[in-house]
Parts: structure tokens; C-alpha cells; sequence
């Protein structure tokens, strides 16, 4: 009797066991399912010779064309199938669109030509999935920071910010607040990696002391990631602009 208990334990240890990796391997894979799972484009054509894709709003477009089908596939959806060509096209019209969203585009086609040739990337129907989820990636990122500079630009008020311009990639703050008697342009250089890497950055004072060795110290304590550049104008307002120095 008590080498069966013994023997019921192990086997409940072994289960448990069991059940623990099961678990793990679950989470493991619903993590990577999760990671894929970006809504940031969709089909506008799937023909047997290409497909579109498109992207933020239908301004950017994905063409890829296809290789011959492989035999025996119907409807030429075999993984191994070639991809001959991958081409992106904007089709913004910058002339009528806000200048956040003109910024936006431009950083994104700066991650696009800096991946080189993306045919050599996704030779086959194989890989069109990860050249989607990375451009998703950088288009979420993108699209989360035009959302910011939209709201920099209708609320920046409450944080002393006076104005907000765009110069190609870089971002212009000009700040203003009579009680720190201070008034000063913080200019952010962006690029596509945005938000995972802190911004360089130029400084010109106007009136008062408050320069770069100022901004530098309050922008080092500004962690990046989600909203940063929404959380580097509010520590410049609540660490520089809200008293006298």
C-alpha cells in the first residue's frame, strides 16, 4: 500500500509537471500569436499575380507579385511560391494632409529604403507574413506618434507649449511662461525607430537661462517608450516652466 501511494505521488508530481509545461508552451504561443496580431493592414487585391496590401488609412500601398503557381496548387497560395517583386507606394497627398501626417509617412518610408532590397528579404510566400508584421510594427509606432503631435498641437497650451512645427523629420517646441520668465526652442530629431531610442535634440534660448544644459538634464530622465514625446513636453513644463529659476 504505501509503495502505491508513493507511486500515486510521483505520477501527480509527473502531471503536475506536465501541466506546468503545457501551460507554459500555451502562453508561449499565444505570446508569438499575440506579436503577429496587428490590424495595421489590409487586402485590397489577391489575384493570382499579385496582391495589395494597404496601410494607415489606405495612404500607403503594398504591391507583391507573384511568381508562376506551383503545380497542384489551386489557389496559388503555396508557401514556396516565388515573390518576384515587393514595391510600397504613398499615396498621401501632402499637399492637403496635416503636417503630422506628412511627418509620419516620411518616417516610415525611412524604415522602408533603409531595409534595402525587401524582395531578397521575402523571396517567398513564406516570409510575407513577417515582412507585414515588421512594417505593422513601425507603422503602429508612427501612427501613435502622429496622435501625439495632433494633441501637442491642440492641447500644448496647458503645458507652456506656444507652438509646434515639422521640418521634414524634426519636430520644433517652442516654449513660453512668463513665471519662469523663459522662452525657448526645443527641436527633436525623429526617426523610425521611434519610440524605442532616445532623440537628439537642439536647444536656442530666446529669453531667460534656460538652455541645453537645462533641457538635457530633464530629458535624460524621460524613459522612452509609449507617448514619449508627449512625456518629454510634460517634464520640460513640469520641471522648467512652472516657477521662477
Amino acid at each position: 500500500l504505501c509503495r502505491e501511494l508513493l507511486d500515486l505521488e510521483a505520477q501527480n508530481k509527473q502531471m503536475l509537471a506536465e501541466t506546468d509545461r503545457l501551460r507554459e508552451e500555451e502562453k508561449r504561443y499565444r505570446d508569438l500569436v499575440e506579436s503577429y496580431d496587428f490590424t495595421e493592414w489590409e487586402i485590397a487585391e489577391w489575384s493570382q499575380q499579385q496582391a495589395v496590401f494597404t496601410f494607415l488609412y489606405d495612404s500607403i500601398e503594398l504591391t507583391v507579385v507573384f511568381g508562376p503557381p506551383i503545380d497542384g496548387d489551386t489557389f496559388g497560395e503555396d508557401p514556396s511560391r516565388k515573390i518576384v517583386s515587393l514595391s510600397f507606394e504613398s499615396l498621401l497627398d501632402e499637399e492637403e494632409a496635416p503636417p503630422s501626417s506628412g511627418l509620419v509617412q516620411r518616417l516610415i518610408f525611412q524604415f522602408i529604403e533603409s531595409q534595402g532590397c525587401w524582395q531578397e528579404k521575402c523571396p517567398t510566400l513564406q516570409s510575407l507574413p513577417q515582412v507585414l508584421h515588421d512594417v505593422s510594427v513601425v507603422v503602429s509606432h508612427c501612427r501613435a506618434l502622429g496622435e501625439e503631435m495632433e494633441f501637442l498641437e491642440r492641447w500644448g497650451g496647458k503645458f507652456n507649449l506656444l507652438k509646434t512645427d515639422i521640418d521634414d523629420t524634426k519636430v520644433k517646441l517652442l516654449f513660453s511662461a512668463s513665471t519662469a520668465f523663459a522662452k525657448f526652442e526645443v527641436t527633436l530629431s525623429l526617426s523610425a525607430n521611434y519610440p524605442s531610442a532616445s532623440l537628439p535634440f537642439a536647444v536656442q534660448k530666446r529669453i531667460g537661462n534656460i538652455g541645453e544644459k537645462e533641457i538635457s538634464a530633464v530629458l535624460s530622465d524621460v524613459p522612452v517608450g509609449h507617448h514619449y514625446l508627449r512625456r518629454i513636453v510634460s517634464s520640460i513644463h513640469q520641471n522648467l516652466l512652472l516657477g521662477p529659476r
